[in-house]
């Protein structure tokens, strides 16, 4: 057996540095951190070859006294806490006391740093641990930390670090999310001697959203605010039209800090169901203050995992921002013919890229050729002087994209206008986007008399004229949303019949189902069901909700008791009442079945009475709609 010893400080300092950090990005996260819990309101941070080589953070932040350095650098160091109890009331980012001496372990580390009220600064040197030189220097208020060579003592470590890209990136990403968590802070990051971001720390969130996102995000965002004893939350979410494929977008911040929680990530999906395509999820930026009571602490250095001491209440009140945002706002995507407008806008755009992409310039040349092919044909025939050979529509475009891409300083010529007659102007519209409620008024009682149904498309599209605008509603998603809506309301307010199934259902369920079952018996015995035992794991179905009978199946059934979940939100009866409420979706009226105007007029009024009459129980849109601009563009009545 062998002996057992006491490993040497350099090695525990290494072991522990392994906890805590695990590529550049735990350095400037570490540091970073530390920063903003200085007091700074301006920080840069700056990498080269993805910080495994270099990485810097500089802020005007309070200092440290020269007297305390070398303490900084010791484990189990913090200025955050003081005792036990005091991890119960922490409000900092970091205060673990870990993060300086695991650096220090693993780099070369360099230190200058001034409180406001030392005439001079202090220059601290430390590498693998070891301190190396403590001197006074001439320095600004704040602190400047650099760490040079990451891993240089541990190259087995070293050996697993990504690409500089990749190990660039993964930073590039965390001083994004500490830049959405804290608006009052301006950070400023460099990679390879090349600004990447810049924020100004003006508080407004949505400024830094427009800088990280772009403008697509930030013009499509909602408001949330809620102010509750114990929690308030503020920030944006997203309209459903920009929902990506991944949670990426799902981010969410708890007193400043970027955490991840499945309780929060479901209210806000749940929430989003029914305005939303299944396997899409939501742009969220929401800020939490909570008292530190609501928490568990989570004292390890490397999880964002955070557990609250009422999980249930946290879930329903997010839930109902969340639902409230969304509520009441008429989200109808607008679609568009063409895409070639938008291109050269946001060409012209890119004032630093004048030349056209590759792909751009293979077209000019096909469309120069394509020309010069037709006009060589046509110089066999003779046409009158003042009058020119008729020009094939690539000629057009091709001469447009010169216009607006090879000569983009060009001054337009000055030209005398004719006057255009009263048909031939154009009127100006704003580009696509999602209407809004109190702009769009498709909503208004007193417009739905202005609706003009044109007809029916497909035997599965109503076409309705309103407002300078082509409504098109599928008739399908409409029917699903109109009994989906009923069902609902029947099972709030108990107005249901319940109707006797003969012969019984019969229903086997394994395990689980049956745990889920009898844990909500009594929710679907209030709604009209009535299941019974049946010996073994067999239940009859003899009763269910009228408006259920006709689609009452075995497999339905069955895949109603599988949606439940053994989390917070299958304790909430509306939770249930809404998988429920889905079953009414089967006997919705199918695309290709011709219904009669009167049958159309009478579903677009239910659909339109409806308080969220944009999106199916699955999430796909009942409305779209296309602007008369963008036929009259197609129709060349508008160049």
């Amino acid at each position: 057996m062998p002996n057992i010893t006491v490993l040497d400080q350099n090695t525990i300092n290494k072991i522990a540095a392994g906890e805590v950090i695990e590529r550049p990005a735990s350095v400037v996260k570490e540091l970073l951190e530390n920063a903003i819990d200085a007091k700074s309101t301006a920080v840069t941070v700056e990498i080269k070859e993805g910080g495994t080589s270099f990485i810097r953070v500089t802020d005007n932040g309070c200092g440290i006294p020269k007297e305390e350095v070398p303490l900084a650098f010791l484990r189990h160091s913090t200025s955050k806490i003081k005792s036990v109890e005091d991890l119960f009331t922490i409000s900092s980012l970091g205060f673990r006391g870990e993060a300086l001496a695991s650096i220090a372990a693993v780099s070369q580390v360099e230190l200058i740093t001034k409180t406001s009220v030392g005439l001079t600064g202090t220059r601290f040197q430390i590498e693998g641990g070891e301190e190396r030189s403590l001197e006074e220097i001439g320095a600004p208020e704040g602190t400047t930390f650099i760490a040079r060579n990451l891993f240089y003592n541990t190259p087995a470590r070293k050996k697993f670090l990504k690409t500089p890209s990749t190990e660039g990136a993964h930073v590039a990403e965390l001083v994004e999310k500490l830049a959405l968590s804290h608006p009052e802070v301006s950070i400023r990051f460099i990679q390879n001697n090349q600004n990447k971001l810049h924020t100004s720390g003006n508080h407004n969130l949505k400024d830094i959203v427009y800088t990280v996102f772009g403008r697509e995000i930030a013009s499509n965002l909602l408001e949330v605010t809620v102010n509750k004893p114990q929690v308030s939350i503020h920030g944006y979410i997203g309209k459903p039209v920009i929902a990506r494929g991944n949670r990426n977008y799902e981010n969410y911040f708890i007193n400043g800090r970027y955490i991840k929680s499945s309780i929060i990530s479901r209210a806000i999906e749940e929430a989003y169901r029914p305005f939303m395509m299944q396997h899409k999820y939501p742009f969220t930026m929401l800020h939490f203050s909570i008292e530190s009571e609501m928490l568990d602490v989570n004292v390890h250095p490397t999880k964002m995992e955070l557990r609250f001491r009422d999980g249930e209440m946290v879930y329903h009140l997010v839930y109902q921002a969340v639902s409230s945002a969304l509520a009441h706002k008429e989200l109808i995507p607008e679609v568009e013919l063409e895409k070639k407008e938008e291109v050269k806008q946001n060409f012209s755009e890119k004032k630093h890229e004048p030349s056209p992409e590759p792909f751009e310039r293979r077209r000019l040349m096909a469309m120069e050729q394509q020309a010069a092919a037709v006009e060589k044909k046509d110089s066999a025939y003779a046409f009158p002087k003042r009058l020119t050979p008729p020009q094939p529509s690539f000629v057009k475009e091709r001469d447009d994209l010169a216009d607006n891409w090879l000569k983009p300083q060009a001054p337009a010529m000055e030209k005398l206008p004719e006057a255009p007659t009263k048909d031939e102007v154009p009127k100006r519209e704003k580009g696509p986007e999602q209407l809004d409620l109190f702009d769009g008024k498709l909503l208004e009682p007193k417009a739905r008399s202005m609706h003009k149904l044109i007809g029916q498309l497909f035997d599965t599209y109503w076409l309705v004229e309103f407002n300078e605008q082509l409504f098109i509603i599928d008739q399908h998603a409409a029917h699903e949303k109109v009994l989906y809506e009923k069902t609902m309301g029947t099972l709030k307010t108990m107005e249901y019949i319940s109707q006797l199934v003969s012969p019984p259902i019969i229903l086997t369920l394994n395990q689980n189902e049956e745990i889920l079952l009898k844990r909500h018996l009594k929710y679907f015995t209030d709604m009209g069901f009535e299941i019974e035992p049946f010996g073994g794991r067999e239940y009859a179905v003899r009763g269910v909700p009228a408006n259920l009978f006709s689609i009452a199946k075995k497999g339905l059934l069955i895949e109603m008791i599988d949606g439940l979940s053994e989390d917070g939100s299958s304790h909430n009866p509306d939770m249930i009442y809404e998988r429920v409420a889905s079953l009414s979706c089967k006997a919705a009226v199918k695309g290709g079945h011709r219904l009669s105007a009167a049958e159309a007029n009478e579903l677009i009024d239910q659909l339109l009475s409806l308080e969220n009459p944009y999106a199916c129980p699955h999430g796909r849109p009942t409305i779209i709609s296309m602007s008369k601009y963008e036929l009259e563009k197609k129709f060349k009545r508008i160049v």
